[in-house]
């Protein structure tokens, strides 16, 4: 039994050609994907930059403010210890407090940036590379002064109630970390090779 050829009742085969193989939404450029994730980051910058401008201002204030028979409760979730509440000690929590937020706030700073270059669809700049490395730079920071400070509360301010990070607890940080500046190196050849390719042209 012969089956009528789909062109003789008017039926035609669907051509495949590179538009309909593209996908549906585009990494880079105006209306990408990177574009939604540059305005999802420039509301966190804008979030994070009101905390951060709060607890500096509450930093200063603690400099001021009276702490006469004020105790406050160290605890890990299970065990507390109650101890009163020192200068020092609250200029150390909220200066360490404005600290990490300020860092990843210098963070949330960088990355707008280059998703910036992202949605103009030209993410291999040398300056990316160096906003690569300033954010591993940054992170590294952060990640030892909260390794330090948590050391030093524990040992220091609730001994038996709240334990030190070991050396375990850096190993994701780490890892992000050495990320951020292999991603660094990429963008450096990206760099490179766009530049030599202009040199040809």
């Amino acid at each position: 039994m012969n089956l009528p050829k789909l062109a003789s009742i008017g039926i035609r085969a669907p051509r495949l050609t590179g538009a309909n193989l593209r996908p549906p939404l585009r990494t880079l450029g105006p209306g990408s994907v990177s574009s939604l994730l540059k305005i999802a980051l420039d509301v966190a910058y804008v979030l994070l930059a009101l905390i951060t401008g709060v607890l500096l201002l509450l930093w200063v204030a603690s400099i001021f403010i009276p702490l006469d028979n004020i105790n406050v409760t160290v605890t890990d979730g299970d065990n507390g210890r109650q101890m009163p509440l020192t200068r020092p000690l609250l200029l150390f929590g909220v200066g360490a407090m404005t600290a990490y937020f300020g860092g990843f706030l210098m963070i949330l700073r960088g990355l707008r940036k280059i998703f910036r270059t992202l949605t103009l669809g030209d993410p291999f700049q040398p300056d990316n590379v160096r906003r690569l490395r300033q954010i591993g730079l940054i992170l590294a920071i952060v990640t030892g002064g909260v390794w330090l400070a948590q050391g030093l509360v524990a040992a220091r301010l609730a001994p038996g109630v709240m334990e030190p990070q070991g050396v375990s607890d850096l190993l994701t940080p780490v890892f992000s970390i050495l990320v951020v500046f292999v991603l660094a190196e990429v963008f450096r050849e990206g760099a490179r090779l766009r530049r030599e390719s202009e040199l040809t042209i």
